[in-house]
């Protein structure tokens, strides 16, 4: 009897999990960022002293359609911003009426980086990633708690990262450390940093296809795209950071979790910037985390895969042992 009840139970919790994961429509690919209790840069960023996961790619124009489908048919917080067709993005348009919006992705622009997104409109994606990407009226089940308990918040600085996040918009220092550590820059495991997030001391230029470049503006359009956003990742050809993240140097600003003043802070600089944005000296905000504009978008950070928890506990454990046998 109590077999046959545990088995019950068994196949009760594998049905939930099913109906989350059949829910589930949009996947974030993330690399995992170890080497703990890392030192602070020069510039007083980058120290994180845990494990923890952070998107390859800027969320993209595509995944932020997924989530408007899903819980933007009556947009209360205006997740969706009509700027989001502007010719410069040509990126989401909404059709019908509110309680049945529907959202379209432009032709060719589903990979593009999503714009014109407040930290609040990143927090409520947070949240609905956390909860299992389930679609409804944006509530506590869906957009309003979670990673961040919102609760109807569209401006200020109070709102902090709940424990237990399972996505997250990073920390300062977690976004730092994944665009700009290498523990091996300074040779035989010792760590440091680089000033730009493609693993260099300067950037050899803005062409894709070309190692160490990125998108930002030098003004000129030669070997350039033009004023644009370009897909994630198209400068990843030897552009990437240490951790393999791609364009935390230009494309579009991105969101961290930072109070500065009345503001979030952003890094990284973008396709309308010019390249000295881009590096890790530069930090910058913008008039309040309610702000939107055509380059400024975001990634999530989320918690270790297990297979990188048991990866980054098997090499402290060696650490010991060999430390031991040295003494």
């Amino acid at each position: 009897m109590r077999l046959h009840k545990l088995s019950s139970m068994i196949l009760a919790a594998a049905v939930v999990c099913y109906a989350v994961v059949a829910q589930a429509t949009v996947t974030i690919v993330t690399v995992p960022i170890g080497n703990l209790n890392n030192a602070n840069d020069s510039t007083g960023y980058g120290a994180v002293g845990y494990a923890y996961n952070i998107a390859k790619n800027e969320t993209t124009i595509g995944q932020y359609a997924e989530f408007l489908n899903a819980v933007a048919k009556t947009d209360t917080y205006n997740l969706y911003s009509s700027s989001m067709t502007t010719s410069y993005i040509n990126g989401i348009s909404q059709g019908g009426v509110s309680g049945s919006y529907t959202y379209t992705v432009a032709a060719g622009s589903g990979n593009k980086p999503i714009t014109y997104v407040s930290w609040f409109d990143a927090a409520r994606f947070s949240n609905w990633m956390h909860n299992g990407q389930l679609s409804g009226l944006q509530t506590a089940a869906t957009t309003e708690r979670g990673a961040y308990t919102l609760d109807g918040a569209t401006s200020g600085v109070n709102v902090s990262k709940n424990a237990g996040a399972k996505f997250w918009i990073p920390s300062e220092n977690e976004w730092y450390k994944a665009a700009y550590y290498d523990p091996n820059k300074g040779g035989a495991g010792v760590g440091g940093y680089w000033p730009y997030p493609t693993q260099s001391k300067t950037l050899a230029g803005n062409t894709v296809g070309v190692a160490n470049s990125a998108n930002y503006w030098d003004g000129d359009y030669v070997g350039y795209p033009g004023m644009a956003l370009t897909d994630v990742g198209a400068y990843g050809l030897n552009s990437d950071s240490f951790y393999g993240t791609n364009d935390q140097g230009g494309n579009v600003w991105e969101w961290n979790d930072a109070v500065i003043g009345s503001s979030r802070g952003v890094r990284g600089g973008s396709w309308d910037n010019n390249s000295s944005l881009l590096a890790s000296s530069y930090r910058h905000f913008y008039s309040g985390p309610s702000y939107e504009n055509l380059s400024l978008g975001f990634r999530v950070a989320s918690v270790p895969e297990p297979g990188s928890l048991i990866l980054i506990v098997s090499g402290a454990i060696v650490a010991l042992i060999l430390w031991r046998r040295r003494k």
